[in-house]
């Protein structure tokens, strides 16, 4: 039986890399075209929101419209435009990023993002090389653990 005292069960880190494939390329480009419809379809909605809210107000208020109904009209037009503002923003960055995907070369290794696992260190052990493991694959597969299991 173990002694308590000598050993002990952490979790680490575990950098999740990927060997660039064709396939992962088509993958990764249809993810984010994916990604920047759906943004493209929020932009939308909270368009069509802000509009609805809009002509409801201006349905509800008097002619000509007072100051306090174009202050309503206005604050609703800047949260849109700032909701619009964010999702330009993320819009940009999945562009960005489809542009890194095809520009990346084939056979490289590009980080795809982390992983956790749980690992026994006992007294004695270097801590900083167990903390330091990444999982390569090609095409879904594991090609190497690289690192101190």
């Amino acid at each position: 039986m173990e002694d308590a005292n000598t050993s002990l069960l952490l979790k680490r880190p575990v950098n999740l890399k990927v060997i660039v494939t064709t396939r992962w390329k088509e993958e990764m480009q249809q993810q984010l075209q994916a990604q920047i419809e759906q943004v493209d379809n929020q932009i939308q909605q909270i368009e069509m929101q802000g509009q609805r809210a809009i002509a409801e107000i201006q349905k509800q208020s008097v002619s000509p419209p007072g100051p306090e109904t174009t202050q309503q009209i206005d604050n609703i037009q800047l949260q849109v435009n700032q909701k619009k503002s964010e999702f330009l923003e993320r819009k940009n960055q999945f562009l960005q990023q489809m542009q890194q995907v095809q520009t990346v070369e084939l056979e490289q290794e590009v980080v795809q993002g982390q992983l956790e696992s749980f690992f026994r260190v006992e007294k004695g052990e270097n801590l900083v090389k167990k903390l330091n493991v990444e999982v390569v694959i090609r095409d879904g597969v594991i090609e190497e653990i690289r690192g101190e299991i």
